[in-house]
């Protein structure tokens, strides 16, 4: 538009002093503006894109591939485009990168009239989590330069990347009891497994319960005792308010609080307990309901910022896989991992306050944590004086804010586990941890 409003300027006053060469020249110029324009919008029409995707739920450590299908119907040549497929930002600037590119996803070239071009490129996934891949972007324009234009050209694809699965050392797959056996402080369930003493026959105890050489010995009916020992299943508590984790430590802290809750869910599945989880995160896929992609691509800084977005969910609804039996439970953990994101929503102690009707009293409650506060021990320890067995997993390197979070987490009658590295992970279960009593 300047460039129309300073020819037609020049062009006045052009006629009103007589210089036919430079008038001219100004119909000349405003042809070439005019003409360009037509073109361009002519080019842009006639351009479209179509993007595969290998695949759009992959683990950890895989590859996928994805390719740009360029598709031009117009019958005049265009001289030059440029086709930036983009990512989120926040998935390339990290060392290593979340997401890793191999090959181009930006391309400079031109297209013949009627002509198809295949663009592609491969992601390695190194990081769990939930991406966009795209819009792709296309900024044409005349070839001298006066007029360009920009447009998304390919809707974005989801890609879910879950975490990896890191088998947990120590387990007595045998018994069955994921955690050890600890004596349960409310006996809500008894063992049959585990006879405590015999007792005399009591009206309406079942057949089943009769001891019966003790009965045949005394010539009286006895009846046996069981323990209440037996730990069926685990509760997951998985801490992902974005203040318990220090930006120094970040993303290594984070991700390793939920391959940890993945790895137990996993080896808990595996000996058919019963398993669940409950977190103060954020579904990832909810920031599509907040801001969703659309975006006018004005400029390609513009298309690239607005992709590269990171919303957060305002919601105080925790996210949560109900602790039962069933073969579905572990996929249904780790898929909700994937798409996991922190949020400042909850904190731990209002998640608990949340979900405590929720608890099963048969499991074992694991919170995993990566600071604790006063108000977050008095929390887990309000679960203790409730009944529950708590086993807390602590998310850190350093030796001294261990031990002052545990001594916090002591004081409730609760013993805690140290979380240091990926490498421990699978050693994070192997000692049982025996609250105290």
């Amino acid at each position: 538009m300047r460039w129309v409003i300073g020819a037609l300027i020049l062009l006045v006053l052009s006629v009103a002093l007589g210089l036919g060469l430079m008038v001219y020249a100004m119909y000349a110029l405003v042809a070439v503006i005019i003409g360009s324009r037509v073109l361009v919008n002519y080019w842009i029409r006639h351009l479209t894109a179509k993007r595969h995707v290998s695949q759009l739920d992959v683990e950890e450590g895989e590859t996928i591939i994805v390719g740009l299908t360029l598709r031009y119907t117009g019958a005049i040549p265009m001289p030059w485009f440029l086709v930036e497929d983009l990512l989120p930002r926040h998935a390339v600037i990290t060392r290593p990168p979340a997401l890793e590119v191999e090959g181009k996803r930006i391309f400079l070239g031109m297209m013949w009239n009627n002509s198809t071009k295949l663009l592609s490129y491969k992601i390695h996934c190194h990081r769990r989590g939930y991406y966009q891949i795209g819009p792709a972007v296309l900024e044409t324009g005349d070839v001298f330069g006066l007029y360009k234009q920009f447009k998304m050209i390919a809707e974005p694809e989801f890609v879910t990347v879950e975490p990896a699965i890191i088998p947990l050392e120590g387990f007595d797959l045998v018994s069955k009891r994921p955690l050890g056996e600890i004596k349960m402080q409310s006996r809500l369930f008894e063992d049959p497994s585990r006879i405590a003493g015999v007792r005399r026959y009591q009206m309406g105890d079942p057949l089943n319960r009769i001891h019966w050489a003790s009965t045949a010995r005394t010539g009286q009916l006895h009846s046996k005792q069981y323990e209440a020992t037996c730990i069926a299943g685990v509760s997951i508590v998985l801490d992902l308010h974005p203040d318990s984790f220090p930006a120094k430590d970040e993303p290594i802290r984070s991700e390793l609080s939920i391959k940890c809750a993945v790895a137990i869910a996993n080896a808990v599945q595996l000996m058919d307990q019963q398993v669940g989880i409950v977190t103060n995160s954020v579904d990832a896929a909810q920031r599509m309901k907040y801001e969703g992609w659309d975006f006018d691509t004005r400029t390609r800084d513009a298309a690239r910022k607005s992709a590269g977005r990171v919303d957060r969910d305002p919601r105080l609804a925790p996210q949560k896989v109900r602790t039962r039996r069933g073969a579905e439970q572990f996929q249904q953990i780790r898929y909700m991992m994937a798409r996991s994101e922190k949020n400042r929503g909850l904190t731990l102690s209002s998640l608990l306050l949340e979900m405590h009707s929720e608890l099963p009293r048969d499991a074992t409650v694991v919170p995993i944590l990566s600071q604790v506060t006063p108000e977050m021990a008095l929390a887990l320890g309000n679960l203790v004086r409730s009944g529950y067995v708590v086993t807390p997993i602590i998310n850190c390197f350093d030796e001294y804010e261990f031990a002052k979070a545990a001594g916090l987490l002591l004081a409730e009658r609760m013993v805690a586990k140290q979380l240091k590295s990926l490498e421990a992970i699978s050693q994070i279960c192997q000692e049982q941890a025996y609250p105290l009593f």
